[in-house]
């Protein structure tokens, strides 16, 4: 039985025990609830019944404000893909050169120049400082070159926080906003043959995040792409996050050639970033001498976030891409073997150095109507759990790794995930 079994078997739950650990950031949540709508700025950084508040972080390790440590299953969503203050972007990120300009610096070129000896479809490329950001410019480009308003989407799919692309990830259509179904093809065409005269551009992610790690197949994608041009609309896609999945994005695994590519996270080295990279005839509304499109930005290709992605992209070879896969296919397994030894039921998906994990209760909990309709507690325990034992993920179970991790690293995130499953199951019991 594990310390935190015991003290659950005393009476306590998981709850209970994660509000002993944190007591800190319980008293700083409670303080940004004053000045902070919800008490945070960020929905995907907030659980109940807080979230934690982290003090620092190194390698694969973060430390909150309690002094409680955390193997890092997360980065940040995926951006960290070096670890936290990996040491070469460290050292090329030089605070007294200055933090930013009204001009152009140096790591800007190199960074744009990586990206498009990377990735085939990427002639050139515009820098801006979030995903979001990113998705805004590509719909500026798509809107301008077809004259058109309307975005077509997949229902759950993410593309930053935009009305037009929210009301897609909350399965809503707005009133600019037209869904489908994603992976299957035949629901995009049915309403490109409906309103396709309208689509200024169909956004898509190879892999879906915020939906669970979906991954598109080369048909789907590639159908997708004709059935787009079929309709004079622009094929963009979401790279954000699958950039690190290869060395040309995803897009190089699937045989994919898109009109404009949506870059972030991983190309800026831990600081805020978006790109949109496209050829020279779409990004050509860009060009000062015939500007068609105005896109202008503070904090645009900031030099300390150039200089940090720089390192990051070229850090990120072949081979240790391939590692993170391996030892990705390592945490699945051992995930799945712990989840069956705690009797829960576990349900994993995994595309490279993706994963998302979901664990329920076993089948026959409670009888009945009520417990059909009851909701499941068991991803939330788990969760908690999971931070009790010192295990960072996200809420919904999505984790990513970095390329600081190894294989004890992976074996030591299936023990702590291991107790974490024991004590909900005990907790459930």
């Amino acid at each position: 039985m594990t310390i935190a079994q015991r003290e659950i078997a005393v009476g306590s739950a998981i709850e209970d025990l994660y509000r002993r650990r944190t007591p800190r950031s319980a008293e700083l949540h409670a303080r940004a609830r004053r000045v902070l709508p919800g008490g945070n700025s960020r929905q995907a950084a907030y659980w109940a019944p807080y979230p934690l508040t982290l003090d620092r972080a190194s390698g694969a390790r973060l430390v909150d404000v309690d002094g409680n440590e955390y193997l890092d299953l997360l980065y940040n969503y995926t951006s960290m893909v070096h670890g936290h203050a990996y040491p070469p972007i460290l050292e090329a990120v030089d605070l007294a050169r200055g933090t930013g300009w009204a001009a152009n610096n140096v790591p800007m070129l190199d960074l744009a120049e990586q990206i498009v000896e990377r990735v085939a479809s990427i002639e050139q490329i515009r820098f801006t400082n979030s995903g979001t950001e990113a998705g805004l410019l590509a719909l500026t480009v798509a809107r301008e070159i077809t004259g058109r308003h309307q975005v077509l989407m997949a229902r759950g799919g993410y593309h930053g926080s935009l009305p037009e692309f929210e009301s897609g990830t909350l399965g809503k259509p707005g009133p600019a906003t037209l869904l489908a179904d994603y992976g299957d093809l035949a629901s995009f065409e049915r309403v490109l043959e409906e309103r396709g005269s309208e689509v200024a551009a169909v956004f898509v992610e190879p892999v879906q995040g915020a939906g669970g790690i979906v991954r598109g197949t080369p048909e789907f994608l590639q159908g997708l792409r004709a059935a787009a041009h079929r309709h004079g609309a622009l094929f963009v896609v979401d790279e954000v996050i699958t950039f690190r999945l290869a060395t040309g994005g995803a897009q190089a695994e699937l045989g994919l050639d898109p009109d404009l590519t949506m870059l972030g996270k991983i190309i800026g080295g831990g600081f805020p970033v978006g790109a949109v990279g496209g050829n020279r005839e779409h990004l050509d509304v860009f060009e000062p001498a015939r500007m068609r499109a105005l896109h202008s930005g503070t904090y645009n290709a900031n030099p300390v976030t150039m200089a940090a992605g720089a390192v990051s992209v070229r850090e990120l070879t072949a081979e240790r891409i391939e590692r993170m896969h391996r030892l990705a296919e390592r945490l699945e397994r051992g995930l799945m073997r712990v989840a069956e030894r705690a009797g829960l039921q576990a349900k994993m998906r995994r595309v490279g150095s993706l994963l998302a994990i979901n664990v329920a209760r076993p089948a026959g909990g409670g009888s009945g109507a009520e417990a059909l309709e009851a909701p499941d507690p068991t991803p939330v325990r788990f969760h908690l759990a999971a931070l009790n034992h010192g295990l960072m993920f996200a809420p919904r179970g999505m984790m990513a790794l970095a390329t600081v991790l190894d294989e004890a690293t992976i074996d030591e995130a299936i023990e702590r995930a291991a107790a974490a499953m024991a004590d909900v199951a005990f907790d459930a019991s």
